[in-house]
């Protein structure tokens, strides 16, 4: 913990004192970057710092944006949203909590004043169980299709790995 400022020392020499000691200690040593001057991106771009920044932390540019915006655009994005979602008590939650997220948006609303009201979460259920049925339908298709050459094939479980590898490459030519 850090020790206390002792009163008569000023605040300035107080902390040149406290990194000092931390020089001499090596709690400096083998930082990222030592060394080496500091990136300043492009001076032209007046966003340069924003653009770095959401770089480093991995944000998608949408956290810049007021809420009631980014409200907007996960509803316009409901239906990709809600696709990989697998049960249906998961995409009820899902929709009931930005629900609750618009209408707490409607009660304190901050600027830029967007129209934004909640989902129907009923309507976004049924198209929800449709295309999820569309989906499963899809998924069971491809399982069978991938499934069938292995039982055309009940030899390729009892040969070795290379001897697939190089009949699958001969089979090529």
């Amino acid at each position: 913990m850090t020790e206390r400022k002792k009163p008569g020392v000023t605040f300035e020499s107080w902390v040149d004192k406290q990194i000092r000691q931390a020089q001499d200690d090596g709690a400096f040593d083998g930082l990222e970057g030592t060394g080496k001057p500091i990136p300043i991106g492009d001076p032209a771009d007046e966003l340069w710092w924003v653009r770095g920044y959401l770089k480093r932390e991995n944000l998608p540019a949408d956290a810049l944006l007021p809420t009631a915006l980014q409200l907007r655009k996960e509803i316009e994005r409901l239906p990709s949203t809600l696709i990989r979602i697998r049960r249906e008590d998961s995409a009820r939650d899902a929709l009931e909590e930005l629900n609750a997220r618009i209408v707490d948006w409607i009660r304190f609303p901050t600027p830029p004043m967007v129209p934004l009201g909640p989902v129907d979460v009923e309507a976004w259920l049924e198209e929800w169980r449709t295309n999820r049925a569309e989906v499963d339908r899809l998924e069971r298709e491809h399982r069978s299709q991938s499934a069938a050459p292995h039982a055309a094939t009940p030899d390729s479980r009892r040969t070795s790995w290379w001897t697939r590898i190089r009949h699958t490459f001969t089979e090529r030519r």
